[in-house]
């Protein structure tokens, strides 16, 4: 298949599809899309980044459009908040003004406007498991209509303890139903999920799952104990593109993101900690291109769906290999290309070197030679404090306790993190 315009679509989605330039499907989208149209569970697995959300979302507005209703006739399972705003807002590009909005229901915003889009006769609910389950034990929204489900990232799912949460959705929904699984792995309790939830799947498959996408380059940097914030700010001299470097701790992301600003990178940071508000607002400005630099814990990993990220840079290693599989997922996306980056530290050579046997890959060993010798660091005033995203004042590595000037007082600087909703957030520098 090499067009959209090959498969049996409304002359509306067929519209839709162009004015956004969707033209040419993906292999997943290609194959999933014709039985999923004619009503089929289908179960697929495939690497992240080959289009997983259109291939189910286009045979539900199809199934909209067929048969106009009032009702919820299809929800969508995801395992984070920032995933489900991903999902629902391919939808409203596809929808047009002939549909309703898609009803988001997750934790961490307000219920006001979820309910409202429920109660103002959305069709499609997209939702995290945790957020749903409580609604519906408030009985705050129902399904009897319901014709499609759709598992996306089941692993994940799974991986983040929303098994017994699925169950418990999945046995009040109507038993004559559509039912279809994405997911970047079938192992052990999604493959019952699978079983005791789809009838008969159409069976998709895509390349390895368990490896990373041959259309991303693989490579490492051996660095000194405590070179690797010099290793991360050359790498990012050489990158114009988008970069999205991966932490293994909160704190890590914090204090990456913090250094990075301070040396006039514009850089944002995603991770459990942050607020709501605050996630969105990272995410969308890193979209946006207002970020070059997004700084993400594994947590995060899943949820970040942006096109066009150039370079993914592991500052530390994952704690487990599937971690390594679904942050360099995060590029060479739907057809790209991509690079991504491993910096590790003579200690951790072992480490590497069992991560690459268990995913079966070789990671190219490069060296510093290669990449352009960084400025010198950004002279920062003796005095320094930072207001952080916590309202809590932390005084730097190496600063002398803070002088507590009033902002009025303080001068400005473009190595100032920009500030957040929900937060303030501001680098005092002493002249």
């Amino acid at each position: 298949m090499q067009n959209f315009s090959e498969l049996p679509l409304s002359p509306y989605m067929k519209e839709r599809l162009a004015a956004w330039h969707f033209t040419v499907p993906t292999p997943v989208q290609a194959a999933a899309i014709p039985p999923a149209m004619q009503g089929k569970d289908v179960l697929a697995t495939a690497q992240t980044g080959t289009g997983k959300t259109l291939a189910f979302l286009i045979p539900i507005i199809e199934g909209f459009l067929r048969e106009e209703g009032r009702t919820i006739a299809a929800l969508v399972l995801v395992p984070t908040r920032e995933l489900a705003m991903q999902v629902a807002e391919e939808y409203d590009k596809l929808r047009g003004k002939r549909l309703p909005p898609a009803a988001i229901v997750v934790g961490g915003l307000s219920e006001g406007p979820q309910l409202n889009a429920i109660r103002k006769g959305a069709r499609l609910v997209v939702a995290t498991p945790g957020r749903l389950e409580d609604f519906l034990d408030r009985r705050l929204v129902a399904f009897p209509s319901l014709q499609t489900l759709v598992l996306d990232e089941a692993d994940r799912m799974l991986d983040m303890g929303f098994l017994p949460a699925l169950r418990r959705i999945a046995s009040i929904l109507p038993k004559q139903r559509q039912t279809m699984c994405f997911s970047a792995t079938l192992e052990g309790s999604v493959a019952h999920l699978v079983r005791d939830y789809t009838k008969n799947p159409v069976r998709l498959a895509f390349g390895s799952t368990l490896k990373p996408s041959e259309s991303v380059k693989l490579q490492a940097f051996e660095v000194a104990f405590d070179g690797k914030p010099e290793a991360l700010r050359r790498l990012l001299a050489k990158e114009t593109g988008l970069c999205l470097v991966f932490a293994r701790t909160k704190r890590g992301a914090d204090r990456i993101a913090y250094t990075l600003t301070r040396q006039g990178v514009n850089a944002a940071m995603i991770h459990g900690d942050r607020s709501q508000s605050q996630r969105t607002a990272a995410l969308e400005g890193f979209q946006k291109g207002h970020y070059r630099v997004l700084v993400a814990t594994d947590l995060a990993a899943r949820g970040i769906h942006v096109q066009d990220i150039a370079h993914v840079i592991n500052y530390d290693l994952p704690e487990v290999a599937e971690n390594f599989i679904h942050r360099v997922g995060r590029t060479g996306r739907a057809g790209g290309t991509g690079v991504a980056s491993t910096l590790f530290s003579r200690d951790q050579r072992t480490e590497l070197f069992q991560l690459e046997r268990t995913l079966g890959v070789t990671m190219e060993r490069m060296n510093m030679a290669g990449l352009p010798e960084a400025e010198q660091p950004v002279q920062l005033a003796r005095k320094r404090q930072v207001h952080g995203a916590f309202g809590n004042s932390v005084t730097q590595p190496g600063a002398a306790p803070s002088d507590n000037r009033s902002n009025s007082s303080s001068k400005s600087s473009k190595h100032s993190l920009t500030q957040l909703p929900g937060e303030f957030l501001q680098v005092q520098l002493d002249t």
